[in-house]
C-alpha cells in the first residue's frame, strides 16, 4: 500500500535527479537556472522596499539621538555589547510579557548601523531606557555580579576613567545626515558643546541641549562625576534612552494585548 502511495512520488524524485544531472552538463543550462535562481531571490529581498512608506508606522514624536547618547552608541557598538544583547522585541506573546510592546520599524529609522540582533547572552535591551537607574547601570557596568550575581557581563569600569572625545562629534552627526538622519546644521555645529553639556547640567554648555532635542532630554552627571564628561556618561545616556526616542510602540500597542 505504502508503495503505491509513494511511487508518484518517486517518479517526481527520478525525474528530478534526471533534469538536474542533465543541467549540470550543460554550462548554458546551468548559467539560466542560476540566473533564474538569483532573480527569484533578489525579488522577494527588493519587493518590500516599494511598500517601505505604508511598512513603516508613523512616528511624529520621533526625536534624535543626542551627540552624547550618539557617542554612547558608538561605544556600545565598540565593546561588542550587541554580540549579546539584541534590541528587537518579537511579536510573540511571551516576549511582549517579558520585556515590554514589541518592536516597530519606525523605532530604527535613525539607527546606523540597526542592532536588533538575534543572540541573547544578556536580556533584550530594547525598552531599557529609564527601567533602571542610572547609578544602578554604572554599579552593573563597573562589576555585573554586583548587582546580577548570576551575571557572565564582563566588567567595564575602565569606562570611569575614559574622558570623552568630543571634537570628532560634529564629523559624525554630518556622516549620518548623508545617510538620512535629519541632522541641523545647528545641531551638526554645537555637537561637541552639546555632549559635554549634557552630562554637565551645571555649564553654560547644558543651556541649549532642550532647545535642540527637546524639553524630556535627560541632561544631568550619569556617572555621579562633576569635573569630567567620561564614556561611562555617554554609555549609560544610551542605555537610558533605549526604547524612548518615541512613544509610538506604547500607544500603538495596548498593555496585556492578546
Amino acid at each position: 500500500m505504502f508503495r503505491k502511495i509513494l511511487s508518484p512520488f518517486a517518479r517526481l524524485f527520478e525525474f528530478h535527479a534526471r533534469t538536474h544531472y542533465r543541467t549540470e552538463r550543460h554550462s548554458m543550462a546551468l548559467t539560466l537556472g542560476i540566473i533564474v535562481a538569483a532573480g527569484v531571490g533578489g525579488f522577494v529581498e527588493i519587493a518590500p522596499l516599494f511598500t517601505i512608506d505604508e511598512t513603516v508606522e508613523a512616528a511624529p514624536d520621533m526625536r534624535l539621538y543626542t551627540p552624547l547618547e550618539q557617542a554612547g552608541r558608538d561605544i556600545y557598538i565598540r565593546e561588542g555589547c550587541y554580540a549579546c544583547h539584541s534590541q528587537m522585541i518579537r511579536t510573540l506573546q511571551d516576549e511582549v510579557d517579558r520585556y515590554g510592546p514589541y518592536s516597530l520599524a519606525v523605532e530604527s529609522q535613525y539607527d546606523h548601523p540597526m542592532l536588533w540582533g538575534s543572540k541573547r547572552t544578556g536580556p533584550d535591551l530594547a525598552r531599557l531606557g529609564n527601567k533602571y537607574s542610572d547609578d544602578w547601570h554604572v554599579r552593573h557596568l563597573v562589576d555585573p555580579r554586583a548587582v546580577v550575581p548570576e551575571s557572565v557581563m564582563p566588567q567595564y569600569a575602565f569606562l570611569l576613567d575614559r574622558t570623552l572625545e568630543t571634537e570628532n562629534l560634529p564629523d559624525r552627526l554630518a556622516a549620518l545626515r548623508a545617510v538620512g538622519v535629519p541632522y541641523s546644521d545647528e545641531q551638526i555645529a554645537n555637537a561637541a558643546a552639546d555632549a559635554r553639556g549634557q552630562a554637565r547640567p551645571d555649564t553654560d554648555a547644558a543651556d541649549g541641549i532642550s532647545e535642540r532635542y527637546g524639553d524630556a532630554t535627560g541632561v544631568r552627571h550619569f556617572d555621579g562625576q562633576r569635573d569630567r564628561v567620561t564614556e561611562m556618561d555617554a554609555l549609560v545616556a544610551y542605555l537610558q534612552i533605549l526604547g524612548r526616542l518615541t512613544d509610538a510602540a506604547f500607544a500603538n500597542q495596548p498593555l496585556g494585548e492578546e
